[in-house]
Formats: structure tokens, sequence, C-alpha cells
């Protein structure tokens, strides 16, 4: 059976699947986090729906990032446990994790002068003992993740060399040639402009639509994660603030809630999804107007910013200036 997401295109189910992935159960029961003793996660349980897509979206510092490595068992919980397949994560093979579970970081580094086909060359690595030769297996999943991200032509070129979303589509390659059933990703429009965000959303929308991978993505833009997201996780000071789907989550009390925004909220009519709007005093000519209604400041025809003679007085008014025996003994000291 197909699930349709949010924004109504098939985000799974293993009837369109050109390469259907098996649906690993993936969760978190009671997991609490730590960085040095302070605790940064709380009481957490996560169960992430197989073959559809997730974001994960909360203000700076709410754990996001921490339970995304928790997920993918780069950070041992303080208590409680990640379980994969209903076996605890931590005591499954770091190899067979490897081939289940892909982690795209906040921001990788590629070694310098790395070409595209070499840095998706590594994804293969979790299939090779140590005496283990390149394998035809290993070329078709390297063609297969070349063709897919769109970067066969680009296979000799240097990482270096690629736009930013050519680069981030390049990371993505190598956990497709990794051919992890479940993508957890940090971030992974930061530094884009909006036209490379699009692409590496769509990326993930087709991979998750045409091959049943799993996604689940941190997200810092709630109009993204309403448009590409079947579900989405609210969270706040290392909790969850809410979970569901798009239109269940995104509204103007949880944003306030959440975000201490207030803002407008309605539904895309091209895409069903909720967009949020924060309201009209967050904007620069809404707030120029208002300071002009007080007669705090006006607009020069420049549009720079010019105060009128009743502000500036008060603003003459409330300054204190050094006295004038002040200004002598530090022209003194000057000389």
């Amino acid at each position: 059976m197909s699930i349709i997401s949010a924004n109504g295109h098939h985000a799974g189910g293993g009837n369109g699947y050109e390469h259907s992935h098996p649906g690993h159960t993936f969760s978190a029961q009671r997991l609490e986090l730590a960085y040095e003793g302070h605790t940064v996660v709380h009481d957490f349980d996560l169960d992430i729906p197989a073959h559809q897509v997730g974001a994960i979206i909360g203000p700076n510092g709410c754990g996001k990032s921490t339970l995304l490595k928790a997920l993918a068992r780069l950070l041992k919980p303080k208590s409680g446990s990640v379980l994969l397949d209903g076996k605890p994560i931590s005591a499954l093979p770091t190899k067979q994790v490897a081939t289940i579970v892909g982690l795209l970081p906040q921001t990788p580094t590629a070694p310098e002068g790395i070409t595209v086909a070499d840095l998706i060359a590594r994804g293969r690595y979790p299939y090779h003992g140590l005496a283990a030769g390149w394998t035809h297996e290993d070329e078709r999943a390297m063609a297969h993740a070349l063709a897919v991200t769109g970067l066969a032509s680009k296979a000799d070129r240097a990482i270096d060399e690629l736009s930013g979303g050519q680069r981030q589509r390049a990371w993505i390659a190598l956990t497709l040639a990794q051919e992890t059933d479940i993508l957890l990703l940090d971030e992974p429009t930061t530094y884009l402009d909006v036209a490379y965000q699009l692409e590496v959303l769509d990326l993930l929308g087709d991979l998750n639509q045409q091959e049943g991978v799993t996604v689940v993505m941190v997200l810092h833009d709630l109009n993204m994660a309403a448009r590409y997201a079947d579900w989405i996780l609210a969270m706040k000071d290392g909790r969850k603030a809410a979970f569901g789907t798009p239109q269940e989550v995104i509204t103007r009390t949880l944003v306030r809630d959440v975000f201490a925004v207030d803002a407008d909220v309605s539904i895309d009519p091209a895409t069903g999804a909720p967009f949020m709007s924060p309201d009209s005093s967050h904007s620069l000519r809404e707030r120029r107007r208002c300071q002009l209604g007080n007669g705090v400041a006006g607009v020069g025809v420049a549009g720079v910013g010019v105060a009128t003679e009743s502000a500036a007085a008060d603003i003459a008014a409330s300054r204190t200036y050094p006295a004038q025996s002040q200004l002598s003994q530090i022209e003194g000291r000057e000389q």
C-alpha cells in the first residue's frame, strides 16, 4: 500500500519502487542524551515510519542534531536506547549498521582534490573485508548512485570544483552507494541558495518515492519541511513538542510556543501544505511605518534613515557628554 505524503506524492509502500528497500523498524525509547554530564535530550520516544520522509524542526540548541547523532550511533545515550529492527543499535556490528543506516552530517569535509567518483566509492567500504577487491556489485552501486544524482558526467571532477548543490548531491550519492535503507541528514540545505535547496530536497523526495528510502532530515525552514515531509517532529528544550503530519504540526500556536514567533499559517493552494508567514511586525517596511507614526525616524529619498527634528533633540538630550574638564584631560593625554 502506498503512503501519500502531505504534498501529494507517493512516499512509500513498495508497489512503485524500482529498487524496493525493506521496511526496517527504527525507534528511540526513553532516550536521554547528554554532553559532559549536561542533559540535552530528555526521556525521548520516537517511532520512525518506514518508507516516509520526516523532518525534525526546532530552535537552535533544542537537541535536533544531538538526536540525529544518537540515531546514527555516533553518541552513546546516557539512558534509554535506539532500536533497529527491535534490537539495540549499540549491540549490532558496525558494518551491519552501516549497510542499513547512513548519515550525512551538517558540514561534511572531503580530502583536498578528491574526485566525485573516489568520494562516492567510500560508500562501499562497509561491504569489503580487509583484503576484498572491487566487485561488479560495487560498480553497479556506483553507477546507480551517479545516475540517480545526475553526476555521471562529473565523476572525474574534483569535489572542490563543484557548485554547492552539486557537492551536496555528491555526498548524497556516497550514501546511495552505501545502499542504506535509512538516510539521516543534518541540515542538508544549509548554506545553499533557494535553487540548490529545492534541487537537494527534490532529489531526496525522488529517492523516497522511487526507491523506498526512509529519509529523516533536520531542517530550519518550516515551509520547506511542510512541503517535503510526510511527518514532522518539533522539538523544544530537548523534548518532543509535537509529532504528526505537516498540517497537524505547523500551526500558529506551535510556531508561537516553539519558536516564540507570531505568525500566520495558511494552506498553500499549489501543494496543500501549510505555509508559515511571520506577522507584519517582522518587516522592515512595517517597522519604518511604526517609527514614523511615533515620530522617531523618517526615510530619506535614497532610503537612508533620517531622524526627525524632535527625535534628534530627544536623542541629544538623552546622551551624557564629558565635562569640559574631562575633555581637557583627554586632550592633554593625547598630546
